[in-house]
């Protein structure tokens, strides 16, 4: 005879009865916690960190755009230097042209600006693969800051475009430095849309992406428009690289085609492999690598009393030196040695307590 046991029903939860905070409620909260910390570092450190700090910020946007276009969607784009561009010189012609726009407002045309680029340069390149479709991203990051030369009146020329953003309110002229206030809003804008940019990664247009990337043929048959998928993977990635470049000039309060060559666009490609492909952790270091990286060279230059030409390729360089040793140690870039190295300890714990 099988006796059975009535359990009470406040005994066993259900996952119905399970209080689960949504996603979009959790990445927010995350994002909170990383503007204090950011808040934090720039309260104890000195005006020229929190000026990398802010670099960090804006870079930190435009490596994870290309990094959910490049790792998550496998398109590689060498010229996402020319949403950067576009975002730049958005906010330096609304700026001059239209002062009594508030920031906010001169960010969100920048990111549309970019996304708009994003969208025709997806479109015309949805049906490229490969090193065609490298090549052609390529040719976007040469072709377009040389409009500045061919529009010099508008564009600024070689000399660019340089403009003032008062954007401290009043109560705190005076009580908070100008750089340090740009460091925070640099963030706060980078952390926003970092929230909607992990809730599309995690959600089923990421899913999507990954599905293009590993098979585009078995994504078909599953139901996936390819080519509108592809497509949209530019836009995000185009509005992040427009921010990007909107926040750039602002903190420069300059926007100039120096700023934009092909070397930019590569080394961004960089930051994403060094990174992690795929990985929005891996976006982070790949920021930090990018902009500590080329200080820690201009350093060494210094120390060294290298002439200009050697001191100005150094940086580029040590970078790709870098590049060569993570990858080969790491081929799944500093995150995926981060995750290996977590895996070990784990494994060493677990072995540890069986014995």
């Amino acid at each position: 005879m099988t006796v059975r046991t009535k359990v009470p029903e406040t005994a066993v939860e259900t996952p119905k009865q399970r209080r689960v905070l949504p996603p979009l409620l959790v990445h927010a909260l995350a994002a909170l916690g990383a503007l204090a910390v950011v808040v934090a570092l720039t309260l104890v450190t000195d005006e020229f960190t929190n000026l990398r700090i802010a670099t960090i910020g804006y870079y930190l946007i435009a490596v994870a755009g290309l990094t959910l276009l490049t790792g998550l969607t496998g398109q590689v784009s060498l010229g996402h230097g020319a949403f950067m561009f576009i975002g730049a010189y958005t906010v330096a012609l609304l700026v001059r042209r239209v002062p009594s726009f508030p920031l906010w407002a001169d960010l969100l045309l920048a990111s549309a600006a970019g996304g708009l680029a994003g969208l025709l340069a997806g479109a015309a390149a949805a049906r490229l693969r490969g090193p065609y479709l490298a090549g052609a991203t390529l040719a976007l990051a040469v072709g377009l800051p040389a409009l500045t030369r061919r529009f010099p009146d508008f564009l600024g020329g070689s000399n660019g475009l340089s403009f003032t953003v008062h954007s401290r309110p009043s109560i705190v002229v005076g009580v908070i430095p100008e750089l340090r206030w740009q460091t925070w809003i640099v963030w706060l804008s980078v952390l926003l849309a970092l929230v909607l940019v992990v809730n599309i990664v995690r959600g089923r247009l990421g899913r999507d992406f990954r599905a293009v990337r590993d098979d585009e043929v078995a994504a078909a048959l599953a139901g996936i428009a390819v080519g509108r998928t592809k497509i949209l993977a530019f836009l995000v990635s185009a509005v992040c690289g427009g921010l990007a470049g909107g926040l750039q000039a602002f903190l420069l309060g300059t926007a100039a085609p120096g700023s934009f060559t092909p070397a930019l666009s590569l080394s961004l490609l960089a930051a994403v492999v060094l990174g992690g492909l795929g990985s929005l952790w891996g976006a982070l270091w790949g920021a930090v690598a990018l902009v500590y990286f080329q200080a820690w060279s201009e350093d060494l230059a210094d120390v060294l009393h290298l002439n200009t030409d050697v001191a100005n390729n150094l940086p580029l360089a040590v970078y790709g030196v870098i590049l060569i040793v993570v990858v080969l140690a790491f081929p799944r870039g500093i995150q995926g040695g981060f995750r290996r190295l977590g895996t070990s300890i784990r494994r060493a714990k677990e072995n540890h307590e069986n014995h």
